[in-house]
């Protein structure tokens, strides 16, 4: 089960993730109560070891913006999360360094976007309103198998995650506001707890 860990702002959040287990930390560059600048993603991209992925989240940016953003903060993906034609992911794609992965985000509202669509390596299914803490109704819903390499999103915490994997069979979660003592703020025991959980369920 993979885990991505998201909206990290500070050295404690990041420590805290890497060495509860998390397989990616995201670092938000977009508009966001959890955005951080270039400069601070880069100082914390740096503490991260190589086999956790560290994630630069972008929605509906002006290209070189990201081109520049990647180049400073030394992200190993980028993850798109607005409203990204085919025609930007063939751009961002263009300028990624080889070995470079590319997330697609996108909220479901009757019926889950396909894999594959925009030519990413991730896709990743986020409730209707992103960042908001909110759940969504996973049945009925055509979803990916645990073949594809797919993140569930959206208001999943540390009680809720086991039955979210169970309902869904993703091949990996998102967390974001669910490890959260406050807006924005994360809880390192939260973060322990949210690993925790996932990998139980998991195996």
């Amino acid at each position: 089960m993979f885990v991505k860990v998201c909206g990290l702002r500070t050295e404690r959040d990041v420590d805290a993730a890497v060495a509860a287990g998390a397989d990616a930390v995201g670092l938000v560059l977009a508009e966001s109560v959890r955005r951080i600048d270039a400069a601070t993603a880069r100082r914390l991209a740096a503490r991260v070891p190589e086999p956790v992925l560290t994630v630069g989240v972008f929605r509906d940016q002006p290209l070189e913006d990201v081109r520049a953003a990647v180049e400073e903060t030394g992200v190993r993906a980028v993850q798109l999360h607005g409203h990204e034609d085919l025609a930007y992911f063939e751009a961002v794609r263009g300028f990624l360094p080889p070995g470079r992965t590319l997330i697609r985000a996108a909220s479901v509202r009757e019926q889950a976007p396909a894999y594959g669509e925009r030519g990413e390596d991730v896709l990743l299914l986020d409730a209707p309103v992103p960042g908001a803490g909110e759940t969504w109704d996973l049945t009925g819903k055509r979803l990916p198998g645990p073949d594809v390499r797919w993140l569930l999103a959206g208001g999943l915490t540390p009680a809720n995650v086991g039955a979210a994997i169970r309902t869904a069979r993703p091949w990996g979660v998102d967390v974001s506001s669910g490890i959260e003592a406050s807006r924005g703020v994360k809880d390192p025991e939260l973060i322990r707890a949210f690993l925790k959980a996932a990998r139980e369920e998991a195996a």
